[in-house]
This record gives C-alpha cells, sequence and structure tokens, in this order.
C-alpha cells in the first residue's frame, strides 16, 4: 500500500545551512491548510526538495528540519533511529549508568529531535515538549522509548507559554510520586509536575561535583538553591564546615531539605529573597568562603537581554561582598540568549562596582549528556564560572 503524499511546504530561499529552524517570514504560506504539527516536505524557492520535517504556520519557527534523506519517513523507525543514538551517546561513549541513574535522554536539536526533551530519573522517562509536531507523536516516542527501558514509566508536559507560542494544548498526564535517584553516590528526590522543570537539573551534575572539591572546611553559601544539589554536594561529599541554601520559593526548600536528610548532611535551608537576605547579613560582618549562584533563567525574550544582564549584575555584587577576600565564586547563567562573553563583562562590572577583583580559573557549561551540535549553537545555553574573588 502506498503511503499518502506528505503536504508540501515551499521556502522563500536557498537552503544553505544544516540548521533544523525555519523562521516564518522565510516561509511560504501553503495554498492549502495545512495543520499545525503536521509532517510535511520541504522545498526550496526553485520547487526542489531540500527536508522533511515539522510544519506550525502558528510558531516563529514555522519549520523544525528533522531529515535531509528524501528516502526517510518520519515513522517509529525514525524515532527508533534517532532514540537510539542518543542512548548511544549517554550509556556506550559518556558511560552515563556508572555515576548516575539520572541524566537527559534527548536534548532537542542535538539529538536530531528538534521540539523534544527527555530526561531520564531512574525508571521514570520525563518527556517536555517545545513543538505541537512532536507533541502530537507522543505516544509513538513513549511506544519507542518503552522498548528501550522495559518497565519504565512515563511523565509529560509542557510549559504554558510554549504552548501558547506553539498554538498546542498539552494535558499533562497526573504527576508521578516522587522519587529516589542516585548521583555520584548522592541521593536526590525528583519531583516531576512541579513547576520546576522536569523536576530536577541534571545539567548542572559536574558543576556540582567540581564545587564539592572547593568546600572541604569552608562556609559555603548557596543562593537560589532550588532542591538543594549545590548545597547537598558541598556538605556530603565535599565536607564543608557549613552550608546555608537560601531560595525564595518555599516548595523547593521543602524538597532541599528532604534531600539533605537523604545524604545525612547538616545543612540550614531559609527560605527569602536573596535580596533583602543579602542586605540584612553583608552590614553585619558575615561572609562566606564559598558562594554559589544560580539563579533560574532570566528571560525567553531578546528584546530584554540587557535587562537581564542587570538582574545578573545586582545579584552577582551582592554575591561578592558576602565573599570572603580569596573566597571562591561559582556563578551560573542559564539563560541561552545571553552569551558567555557578555556575562563574563557583566562578573567584571559587578566586581569593580564593589572594589573587588574576580580571577576566573574555569568556565564549564552543561554536563556532556547535553551537546550542542556545532552548526546549532543555540543548544549550549549554560554559562558556569568557576572564580577566586580577592
Amino acid at each position: 500500500m502506498t503511503a499518502e503524499p506528505l503536504p508540501k511546504v515551499q521556502i522563500k530561499i536557498e537552503r544553505k545551512t544544516q540548521h533544523p529552524w525555519i523562521f516564518q517570514k522565510m516561509v511560504e504560506w501553503p495554498a492549502t491548510k495545512v495543520q499545525n504539527g503536521a509532517i510535511v516536505d520541504v522545498l526550496d524557492k526553485a520547487g526542489q526538495w531540500v527536508g522533511r520535517g515539522i510544519y506550525n504556520g502558528h510558531s516563529r519557527i514555522a519549520l523544525r528540519i528533522l531529515t535531509a534523506d528524501e528516502h526517510e519517513p518520519i515513522d517509529a523507525a525514525f524515532f527508533r533511529d534517532r532514540l537510539g543514538k542518543a542512548l548511544q551517546l549517554r550509556r556506550d561513549i559518556l558511560k552515563l549508568d556508572d555515576v548516575t541513574d539520572a541524566y537527559r535522554l534527548v536534548h532537542s536539536e542535538a539529538d536530531g529531535l528538534s521540539g523534544l526533551i527527555v530526561d531520564r530519573f531512574g525508571s521514570l522517562l520525563v518527556l517536555e515538549f517545545f513543538s505541537a509536531g512532536m507533541y502530537r507523536q507522543r505516544q509513538v516516542i513513549m511506544d519507542v522509548l518503552a522498548e528501550m527501558f522495559p518497565g519504565a514509566s512515563f511523565y509529560f508536559f509542557a510549559e504554558e507559554h510554549v504552548g501558547k507560542q506553539e498554538s498546542f494544548d498539552c494535558r499533562p498526564p497526573e504527576p508521578p510520586a516522587p522519587s529516589i535517584i542516585t548521583e555520584y553516590g548522592l541521593r536526590f528526590r525528583v519531583a516531576p509536575g512541579s513547576k520546576h522543570k522536569t523536576g530536577f537539573f541534571v545539567d548542572q551534575r559536574n558543576n556540582r561535583k567540581k564545587l564539592a572539591g572547593y568546600c572541604a572546611g569552608k562556609k559555603v553559601l548557596d543562593l537560589c538553591c532550588n532542591s538543594g544539589g549545590f548545597s547537598v554536594y558541598a556538605k556530603a561529599l565535599g565536607g564543608a564546615a557549613s552550608v546555608t541554601g537560601i531560595d525564595l520559593d518555599e516548595e523547593v526548600i521543602e524538597l532541599a531539605k528532604e534531600n539533605a536528610k537523604l545524604n545525612r548532611a547538616q545543612i540550614k535551608f531559609v527560605q527569602a529573597d536573596l535580596f533583602p537576605w543579602l542586605r540584612d547579613i553583608i552590614p553585619n560582618g558575615e561572609r562566606f568562603d564559598v558562594v554559589v549562584l544560580d539563579p533560574a533563567k532570566m528571560t525567553r525574550d531578546r528584546d530584554d537581554v540587557l535587562g537581564a544582564l542587570k538582574k545578573y549584575l545586582d545579584m552577582n555584587r551582592l554575591a561578592m561582598m558576602a565573599l570572603a577576600p580569596g573566597g571562591i565564586l561559582l556563578t551560573c547563567s542559564c539563560t541561552g540568549l545571553v552569551a558567555e562573553a557578555d556575562f563574563v563583562e557583566m562578573l567584571r562590572r559587578a566586581a569593580w562596582q564593589v572594589g573587588r577583583t574576580a580571577q576566573i580559573f574555569e568556565i564549564t557549561g552543561a554536563a556532556s549528556d547535553h551537546p550542542f551540535f556545532v552548526h546549532v549553537p543555540e543548544g549550549r545555553y549554560l554559562k558556569a564560572i568557576f572564580a577566586r574573588v580577592f
């Protein structure tokens, strides 16, 4: 039986890039209505076939190219191939199963699956959708994942702003009960279905371990501590003398306390806004040997990058003021729109404004299960700067 021909969508340009995104302004409006999220064949301005992927006339990213092989259909075999290659990287090359049962299995464009994130938490697989087309393929994706992870359970979701941008209504199932994952011998409670992404920030795994190496006998402050990842590493793995974790979110503070108990770590967690909290303790002369600053994403809007940098400046200025001379600062940005060079320049300005000198000795990013293609630099979003501050 011959398969039905796919709808065709033409672009206004020649395709001279491997980047999977084609923006709305570069796409001709289809003569015949094409459903948002449909799989389509893509033709260039001369009518030549150039790719196959997901179409969404409502989205700023109107086309997401999934394959440049005209003989490759987007079906279960396609997803089996892409997901198999993704797992091979994590399991056979990175050997992540040796250190953790929690890692990013699919990192969207970097694994050839634009619009899809999959995080593994033990036997639970959490899918996050960034495109209507990937959401439409959810059952096929979960069926293939079930073949790869027998007995796995699933949870999926899309953030509200994504649903609006992509014009789809994602209705997640009931959130699963919190589960326990292990990472470098430490244990953490993971709660998918909360408002904190897929449930745990696996991207900071290597930075947490690196940070622990600077904490022996030290007084540590973890700002924007979330569920206590850096705090637990500093105390349980790093042997810190004391650790204080600060976060505005009452829900994650409770989760952080549970994570400290799981690892028999004595940590002080405080539910507070970091700005007034720091402004209260700094005049009293309280200082820390190690300060971690890992705030949430500051903006998704290109027009607000300067505003985001101003927030980072204000935070880092106070963080440095709370740091003892010669102390270690780990400052992070997960705002993909903020370039590394601009983040470093922000840190220079923050140090200058408070009369300090920052000596950067390492800049890292997300853990290796968050790869990026050289032709899709957007996948490299996390900046983590380790600096000694005099």
